[in-house]
């Protein structure tokens, strides 16, 4: 296995055929030898966060709304949160950190039981995952750039432009790819 993508974005190449992923940007909450599960972070439905869980509507960055995040078990939801502090928790408290600063909230939790503030968090219903080994594939047929998150990233109050505006701060060729248009009769 290559080096783990965990806590990286997938930024899905013109190339990538799946209408499930067109212009995707998904952020790899894991990435071990046994797959990787990733959530898409430029996806954001119609249904408010207070409609679906109106308990953490305070909490729910804009655009307050329930993301897609991918096509597997679309019932299912992941939050993902920003703390305003630096936080060390092993997710016993309804918080496990991802990487700093961002972590995956149990939303089976009250919002005043969080072991820190949250400055921000999004939901996402269901998520992407993959098998062993097909991420990778995926990566080496070229459907997937694998890119650095910023912060502001997974949070982006602009999510519908983060396809274009990732790739447009990548270094040399791959720049060049935010202005690639969506249909090609438009170039």
């Amino acid at each position: 296995m290559t080096e783990p993508f965990t806590g990286r974005l997938l930024v899905a190449s013109p190339h990538l055929l799946d209408g499930n992923f067109d212009r995707s940007v998904v952020f790899v909450i894991e990435h071990s030898a046994e797959g990787a599960i990733g959530v898409v972070i430029n996806r954001p439905s119609t249904t408010a966060v207070s409609d679906a869980l109106p308990e953490w509507r305070d909490q729910a960055s804009e655009p307050p709304v329930v993301f897609i995040g991918g096509p597997v078990n679309p019932s299912a939801a992941i939050c993902l949160a920003s703390s305003s502090g630096s936080v060390d928790v092993d997710g016993t408290d309804g918080l496990r950190l991802l990487q700093q600063g961002l972590g995956i909230v149990d939303l089976e939790r009250a919002p005043g039981d969080m072991p820190v503030a949250l400055a921000g968090l999004r939901v996402f219903a269901g998520y992407a995952g993959w098998s062993p080994g097909q991420l990778e594939g995926e990566i080496e047929a070229g459907a997937w750039f694998v890119v650095d998150t910023m912060p502001g990233d997974v949070l982006s109050a602009r999510p519908q432009r983060l396809w274009h505006d990732v790739l447009h701060r990548q270094p040399g060729t791959i720049s060049a790819i935010a202005n690639f248009p969506s249909e090609l009769s438009q170039n």
